[in-house]
C-alpha cells in the first residue's frame, strides 16, 4: 500500500518480483496524481525487466482509464448514500446520475474523503504468468447489472471502429467513465495485436475486476529461448557425478546391495562421511545421543535420504561457491532446505514430501548458479549466437539476470539423473499451479520456503505471497507467517552453529 508521504520507487524489489512472478500491487484510495506517477515508473520498471517497453505507452493508458472509472465508481457509491438513493434500483439509478458528474466535481475533495474514510479503494496489480502479462485494476464497489450493461455495450460498439478517429467522431458520453475512454482502451489493445477478449471485467469476493492479459511477444520469447538453448547445451558439457558419488548410486539402485557395502563405501570417502554424520546429528533426526557409526547413520537416513544426499553433495562438488555471488546462492539455498523441509513437517505432515523438501529446497535454484557459473568460453558464445540472430542486448541481459532459471536448472537435473520429483521442484518452483499434480504439495512447500526467506530479508511484502498458498499451510495470518520465520531462523541459526 501507498501514502502520498511514501512515494519512493525500489527499482531493486520490483525487479527481484518480476523474476519470481510475484504480484507488485499499488492501493490508493484517493488517486492522486503523485500515485499516478508512481504507478506507471512501476510499469516502466517492470516491462523493462520483460525486456516489453513498446507497451509501456499503451498499458500506461489502459491504466489511467480503468483506475480513473474504478474511482468513481466508488465515488459514486457514496453519492448515492449521501443522496439516499439504491443504487441497485432502476428508478434511484438514473435519478442519481443526472446530477451526478456535476455535483461530485463541483465538491470532489469532499467526496474523496468520504470515499477514504470508507474504506473504498483502487488497486492496481502487475504480475507476469508463464509468460503472460497480467494486469489488474480492482476496486471495493462490486459493478451492477447496469453497469455491465453498459461496459459491455461499449466493448461490443468498439469492434465496429477502425480507427481512433472514428471513435472520436462518433462515441460521445458525458454521463459515465465508460464512454469513450473504454472504447479508445479497447482500440489502444488492438494496436499491440490483442482483441477485447484479452479485456475482462467481473466481481468477485466484493470487488470488481477489470483484468488485462498480454502475451509476451513471440519474439522475445524465442530469443530467449534460443539463448537458453545454449546453455543447456553448455550444460550438456558439465561432468557427470564424481566417481566415488557415481559408484555409491550404483549400489543404492541395486535392490541386492547391503546397507553394511553401502556405510563401506561411504566410509572411505571423508567428505560424505562428514556430510551423512552431519545430517543425521541434525535437529531432523532428534536423537538422544550423537551418532558416530556410519553404519548406523545409513540405517537412519535410508536408501532416499542417502540418495538425496549425494544429489546435494555432488551438485555442490560441481557448483560450488567459488565468487562471492554463488556463495551467496549456496547461502540461500541452505536456507531454503532447512525451511522447506520444516514446513513439510510441521505443516504438511506429509512424510514423502518431508523426505525430499531438504534437497527440493537446497537445489530449487540449481539454474541461478548455472548462470553465475558461466565460463568465458560460453559467455562468448552467447554474445556470437545474440549478433548472428541479432539478439537485442536487453534480451540477453534479461536471461543472464535468471528469468529462465528454473527451465535451465531443470536441464541440469534431469542430465544428471534426478528423480521426477526433484526435477518437478526445480521447474515449477516459481509456477506451482502448473506442477504435476502428483508433486503439487512438494513444489508449494519449495515455493512457499523461498517466498519465506525473501519476506524475511524485504525483498517482498505479505501481500505477494498467495493466499492458497498460505491456506495450504494453515498460515493464517502476516504475524503468524513472521512467528514461523522467527523460529525457522533461531533453529536455522542453531543448526549452523553446531
Amino acid at each position: 500500500m501507498v501514502s502520498k508521504s511514501q512515494i519512493t520507487v525500489d527499482s531493486e524489489k520490483i525487479r527481484k518480483a518480476t523474476r519470481m512472478g510475484v504480484p507488485l500491487s499499488i492501493t490508493t484510495y484517493t488517486l492522486p496524481h503523485e500515485i499516478e506517477l508512481y504507478i506507471t515508473e512501476i510499469l516502466s520498471l517492470f516491462l523493462q525487466e520483460l525486456n516489453q517497453e513498446r507497451l509501456k505507452d499503451y498499458l500506461s493508458y489502459c491504466i489511467n482509464e480503468l483506475t480513473a472509472n474504478a474511482k468513481k465508481a466508488n465515488t459514486k457509491r457514496i453519492y448515492f448514500a449521501e443522496r439516499k438513493l439504491d443504487i441497485n434500483n432502476m428508478h434511484d439509478y438514473e435519478t442519481g446520475m443526472r446530477d451526478f458528474k456535476e455535483d461530485t466535481l463541483s465538491d470532489i475533495d469532499y467526496f474523496l474523503r468520504l470515499q477514504r474514510e470508507a474504506g473504498l479503494y483502487v488497486k492496481v496489480i502487475m504480475q507476469v504468468k508463464n509468460n503472460t502479462i497480467v494486469l489488474e485494476i480492482r476496486n471495493n464497489s462490486e459493478m451492477n447489472k447496469v453497469e455491465f450493461k453498459r461496459v459491455f455495450d461499449k466493448i461490443a460498439r468498439s469492434r465496429q471502429f477502425a480507427t481512433l478517429e472514428e471513435a472520436f467522431s462518433q462515441v460521445m458520453d458525458d454521463s459515465e467513465g465508460a464512454g469513450l475512454g473504454l472504447v479508445i482502451l479497447i482500440l489502444m489493445l488492438k494496436k499491440v495485436g490483442l482483441n477485447d477478449d484479452h479485456y475482462e471485467v467481473l466481481v468477485e469476493n466484493g470487488e470488481t475486476i477489470t483484468r488485462i492479459t498480454i502475451p509476451i511477444d513471440t519474439l522475445t520469447q524465442q530469443h530467449i529461448s534460443e539463448l537458453t538453448r545454449e546453455v543447456v547445451s553448455y550444460i550438456d558439457a558439465l561432468p557427470q557425478f564424481p566417481e566415488n558419488i557415481a559408484r555409491i548410486q550404483k549400489l543404492l539402485n541395486d535392490p541386492d546391495s547391503k546397507l553394511s557395502d553401502i556405510a563401506a563405501h561411504i566410509s572411505n570417502d571423508v567428505s560424505l562421511t562428514t556430510d551423512l554424520l552431519k545430517l543425521v546429528n541434525s535437529a531432523a533426526f532428534s536423537l538422544a545421543k550423537k551418532c558416530t557409526s556410519i553404519t548406523e547413520a545409513v540405517k537412519l537416513v535410508g536408501i532416499r535420504g542417502i540418495k538425496n544426499l549425494l544429489y546435494s553433495i555432488g551438485s555442490m562438488n560441481i557448483l560450488g561457491p567459488s565468487t562471492d555471488e554463488q556463495k551467496n546462492l549456496w547461502a540461500h539455498s541452505y536456507k531454503s532446505g532447512f525451511f522447506a523441509y520444516n514446513l513439510s513437517r510441521n505443516f504438511l505432515k506429509n512424510r514423502v514430501v518431508t523426505e525430499d523438501a531438504y534437497v527440493c529446497g537446497l537445489l530449487h535454484d540449481l539454474g541461478k548458479i548455472v548462470l553465475s557459473a558461466l565460463y568465458p568460453e560460453l559467455l562468448e558464445k552467447l554474445e556470437a549466437v545474440k549478433k548472428t540472430r541479432n539478439i537485442p542486448d536487453s534480451v540477453f541481459n534479461t536471461l543472464l539476470t535468471g528469468i529462465n532459471h528454473a527451465e535451465i536448472g531443470a536441464a541440469l537435473a534431469e542430465k544428471w539423473n534426478f528423480p521426477p520429483a526433484l526435477v518437478a521442484a526445480i521447474r515449477f518452483h516459481h509456477l506451482v499451479d502448473q506442477s504435476p499434480l502428483e508433486y503439487r504439495d512438494l513444489t508449494a512447500t519449495v515455493n512457499l520456503a523461498d517466498l519465506m526467506i525473501h519476506y524475511q530479508e524485504e525483498d517482498i511484502e505479505f501481500y505477494q505471497i498467495d493466499p492458497e498458498m498460505l491456506r495450504r499451510f494453515n498460515i493464517e495470518s502476516e504475524t503468524h507467517l513472521q512467528k514461523i520465520c522467527t523460529g525457522f531462523q533461531r533453529a536455522f541459526d542453531a543448526e549452523r552453529s553446531r
